[in-house]
């Protein structure tokens, strides 16, 4: 039974893990939610998501909700399908293995605490509300976030000028989770993501090239996608 997820095409999380559905090459079924009629919100979407959010994936009946912990299932599941985007839980014996477990979720946490709060606040205040919710931009809000996440990519810069990615030399989808907030910052007015720093910009520049990305940063193909 192929893997299915529950979403809408432009959601961002849902883009979160359709870019590691096209990096591992996972066949799948991407299901429209209908969010105008308010599906998600039924009976029986609340038994499968209980927030009402998107995106759920249903895997032969085992359900699971939440973008970043979908994305952990499917490295797990299929560790040796398309590129190594987390370390593996006991993978391997010693030392190493532990500290790069352990450098994983330290860039996890750098992603979640320093990028997701603050990159979300700008594309609400700087694309959603104008565009989706008909409401006026709130500039001071918006500049706000801007410069918070300024001041936060400072620290990136930091550390991005010691490797190449946030985990180490390796890309993880820790990096692939800025994807959907960061690209959508220059459509809100910021090319904060190019112009911070050059370690920054050179690190952007290549993460948004992906070729999975490329696939889904418009909106999401519905429907069933196998590879070949």
């Amino acid at each position: 039974m192929v893997l299915k997820i529950y979403a809408i095409p432009m959601s961002n999380s849902a883009k979160r893990v359709a870019v590691v559905l096209y990096e591992k090459k996972i066949p799948h079924e991407f299901i429209n939610v209908d969010m105008t009629n308010q599906e998600h919100k039924s009976a029986a979407y609340l038994d499968k998501q209980p927030f009402g959010q998107v995106p759920y994936i249903d895997d032969d009946g085992f359900i699971l909700y939440e973008s970043r912990a979908i994305c952990r299932y499917l490295e797990a599941k299929y560790p040796n399908q398309g590129p190594k985007l987390a370390p593996s839980f006991g993978e391997g014996e010693g030392e190493d293995s532990i500290k790069a477990t352990a450098l994983f979720e330290q860039a996890a946490s750098i992603e979640i605490s320093n990028f997701d709060p603050y990159a979300g606040k700008a594309f609400f205040e700087g694309l959603f509300k104008p565009f989706f919710l008909k409401q006026p931009k709130d500039e001071v809000k918006y500049e706000e976030a801007i410069k918070t996440l300024s001041d936060k990519l400072d620290g990136y810069e930091r550390v991005l000028a010691k490797q190449k990615y946030l985990a180490g030399n390796e890309i993880t989808m820790v990096d692939l989770f800025h994807l959907p907030f960061g690209s959508m910052l220059v459509q809100g007015g910021s090319d904060i993501m190019t112009s911070k720093g050059p370690n920054v910009a050179r690190w952007w520049k290549d993460v948004v090239s992906r070729e999975s990305w490329q696939v889904v940063k418009g909106d999401i193909p519905t429907g069933t996608v196998t590879f070949d």
